[in-house]
């Protein structure tokens, strides 16, 4: 999805995204399970809360059907930013993929675009400073994907537009969390179109202020305009919670900068994890190490700040996302007992006690490659602080001794990709 929106802003056509739709979820003897499950059970089985076959049972079920992952993931947290700037059709984000409501929205999509041409109406018309605030302040309240902050920020720039960590932190520090959404919450987006979907949201959003109207989209109306016709939550829903009792007062994505994170990092804090985290550090070159070692011992994660590094734009390459691992701890009981700390990303099902995007990364020579067994690492979100104990010149010392890893393609794509990336905290764009 953001792939597809930075080309229609590069391209600036008259374009509608149309989004495949969440998938429903799974059942099981009475439980309900999604994507998320048949990874975290991996962290139950080999910390011996279940048995093989219950593992088995949790995978089996977990994707009854066609569609994105359930949860407020990357998939439905994109598709709701999406139409909250303005980009699909109403309901696009929250109608299931297997509901014949999709079909019926691929055939309003001829009937709309036909209108944008007449109205000669564009993606950089509708994409604007505002628009990506209103998809900020999706992101906050639903609970969304860290990926947001990189997709967000490339989005921007393929307009011409320059988003920046700072913005991210200003939406989270104005708009309060409230969607009781997996990962964090009970519940899935096939539950939230059950309750007027993404438009009811939208509405509520609107009616407090935090929601500009005055935006344009794609059905030639403004944001605005659309929500005359949006529904509003329904009473005694408990998915979306009320402004006056939210699950948190704040954003859940927190921007920490600090001497092991001098360019910012992004964490994923929805309040259930505590606001502060000390610990030694357990670090691993790379998520499979770290893997490895929690099947053999989770127990000794606990107390932990588990460091899985080398997995950056550049080292990675591509920073591919750490939902095994975070899976992994979380499964294992270790969700409150453990942080980790990353210079890739998170897939939007990671929960828990995590920070990732850490810039510079590790092949750059960031502070986190200069991490040992035992550093002490603290991280407190009220302070949006994240730091090592160790003094500037203890870290000197350090680089100096340090070799950058060799790159892990040296020709083709990925060699190219990886001369021209640029750091998460500018998107991972490769065109400047």
């Amino acid at each position: 999805m953001p792939g597809t929106i930075i080309a229609m802003g590069r391209l600036n056509r008259p374009s509608i995204m149309v989004y495949g739709g969440t998938i429903k979820p799974g059942h099981f003897q009475g439980n309900t399970y999604d994507i998320v499950s048949a990874f975290q059970c991996y962290g139950e089985y080999v910390s011996g809360k279940i048995s093989d076959e219950q593992r088995k049972n949790v995978i089996l079920n977990s994707c009854p059907g066609a569609g994105a992952c359930g949860g407020m993931y990357t998939a439905n947290t994109m598709a709701s930013a999406i139409e909250a700037m303005g980009m699909s059709l109403p309901y696009s984000s929250s109608i299931p993929a297997e509901d014949p409501l999709k079909l019926d929205e691929c055939c309003l999509v001829g009937k709309y675009l036909l209108e944008l041409l007449k109205m000669d109406l564009k993606p950089r018309d509708i994409i604007t400073r505002k628009s990506l605030c209103n998809a900020m302040v999706i992101v906050m309240a639903l609970g969304g994907s860290t990926n947001a902050v990189l997709h967000l920020i490339a989005i921007a720039r393929s307009v011409g537009l320059d988003l920046t960590l700072d913005d991210f932190q200003k939406v989270s520090d104005e708009v309060p969390f409230l969607a009781d959404l997996k990962p964090s919450g009970k519940y899935v987006m096939e539950d939230v179109h059950k309750i007027g979907g993404t438009p009811a949201v939208i509405r509520y959003l609107l009616e407090l202020g935090y929601i500009d109207g005055d935006c344009m989209t794609v059905t030639g109306k403004t944001m605005a305009e659309n929500a005359q016709s949006y529904p509003c939550l329904p009473d005694g829903q408990e998915i979306i919670k009320p402004v006056s009792n939210p699950i948190k007062k704040t954003g859940h994505i927190q921007i920490l900068k600090g001497n092991l994170a001098p360019d910012g990092s992004v964490a994923k804090i929805t309040g259930k994890e505590g606001l502060y985290f000390s610990g030694p550090a357990l670090v691993f070159e790379g998520e499979e190490a770290m893997l490895a070692a929690i099947s053999e011992n989770p127990s000794s994660f606990k107390g932990k700040v588990v460091v899985i590094r080398g997995e950056g734009p550049k080292g990675g390459p591509g920073m591919p996302e750490m939902l095994t691992p975070t899976s992994a701890i979380m499964g294992a009981g270790l969700g409150k007992d453990a942080a980790l700390l990353t210079d890739g990303r998170f897939s939007g099902g990671s929960h828990g006690f995590v920070v990732g995007h850490i810039c510079p990364e590790a092949q750059e020579g960031g502070p986190i490659g200069l991490i040992q067994n035992g550093d002490l690492i603290s991280i407190d979100v009220q302070k949006r602080t994240i730091n090592v104990e160790l003094t500037d010149a203890e870290l000197n010392e350090r680089r100096k001794n340090w070799k950058p890893p060799p790159y892990k393609a040296d020709k083709g794509v990925l060699h190219k990709y990886i001369k021209n990336v640029q750091p998460a905290s500018q998107g991972c764009v490769t065109d400047e």
